[in-house]
């Protein structure tokens, strides 16, 4: 059985990350870390990382920690539509006239792309994108 890959990113002095479970127990031990407003789980703490990454891994999930952002983010025109971007970022903040969106993993990056994002190449602190 192949094993999910669960990418945690560090913005800021968070740890996030987004998943599905479809096992409702590993929603509920993790639920106290879960931000309903931006749909996503979270820690202030590398211990409660380390945590969240062992008990991950006792369930069936491969972690990867994520600190360097660059190939995750995409960027679109803040006027373009960015709802079925938007459901598979970690984050999102405005910078001029774009969104740029922190992407889950690499297929979302990819599927942002084909739904009209670029790439975001600029270097950006992870601090700017605690909104």
């Amino acid at each position: 059985m192949r094993r999910k890959k669960v990418n945690i990113f560090k913005i800021g002095k968070l740890y996030c990350f987004k998943a599905y479970f479809s096992d409702k127990e590993i929603f509920k031990e993790l639920s106290e870390h879960y931000n309903k407003e931006k749909y996503r789980f979270e820690c202030g703490t590398a211990d409660e990382r380390n945590k969240i990454i062992k008990y991950l891994g006792e369930v069936g999930f491969d972690t990867n920690l994520v600190e360097d952002l660059s190939g995750y983010l995409v960027k679109i025109d803040r006027f373009k539509k960015y709802a079925p971007i938007l459901k598979n970022s970690i984050e999102q903040t405005e910078l001029g006239s774009d969104r740029i969106f922190l992407m889950k993993d690499r297929l979302s990056v990819e599927q942002a792309i084909e739904q009209g994002a670029e790439k975001y190449t600029d270097e950006i602190d992870s601090e700017r994108l605690v909104l």
